[in-house]
């Protein structure tokens, strides 16, 4: 009987390590599946490039929001300090934290597209930069609402042409953040009630007309 018995746990042992065996195989096939279809960072990245050619347009509209942050990041900064009113104050705010966020991935996707991009803003911007600086108080409070609604009033029609019609997803995506960023300062732009008609009609001037 002893004997019987020994065999008989000896058998269970063998028959749960072969089940433990079975278990841990089965457990990492299914995790190298599991792996194997999971693309690394590097190449999500790479496939995200890839999909759909760059227009001159995309590339226009890298470089435009790229210089857009250089020189509405500075402006943000000096409303904080020469601003008379509060509602200037909390716009500069959101400049400063939508354009640092945009900045970021305008450059991230510039260079996984090998496109290009200034470290200056354009001259004419630079020439808005120093209207502010120059200006203090309500004097600032008008020309930086008057120079910001009219640019970004701008390039939210720029962003709509691309956003319609690229077919580089990076650019897609880049677009409508840009949009929702552009929107955003609009708002509170135009929440401190100092938009005028002259700036609006400023914007309207540049909307491609219908044939």
């Amino acid at each position: 009987m002893s004997r019987v018995l020994a065999a008989v746990v000896a058998l269970v042992a063998i028959v749960a390590g072969v089940a433990v065996w079975m278990s841990q195989s089965d457990g990492a096939d299914e995790g190298d599946s599991v792996a194997g279809h999971l693309p690394s960072a590097q190449n999500a990245g790479a496939a995200a490039a890839g999909s759909g050619g760059l227009t001159e347009l995309d590339k226009t509209f890298l470089v435009k929001v790229r210089q857009a942050g250089l020189w509405e990041i500075p402006a943000g900064r000096m409303a904080q300090s020469q601003a008379s009113s509060e509602a200037i104050k909390r716009a500069g705010m959101h400049l400063l934290d939508g354009h640092s966020k945009l900045d970021q991935l305008t450059r991230e996707d510039a260079k996984a597209l090998n496109v290009p991009l200034p470290d200056e803003a354009s001259a004419e911007q630079q020439g808005w930069v120093d209207q502010m600086k120059a200006a203090k108080g309500r004097e600032f409070d008008q020309t930086f609402v008057d120079l910001l609604r009219a640019s970004h009033g701008k390039i939210f029609i720029t962003i709509g042409q691309v956003r319609a019609t690229t077919k580089n997803a990076m650019i897609r995506r880049l677009a409508t953040q840009a949009n929702n960023t552009v929107n955003d300062h609009m708002e509170v732009l135009e929440d401190t009630g100092l938009v005028t008609d002259a700036v609006l009609d400023d914007v309207a001037s540049t909307v491609p007309k219908s044939k």
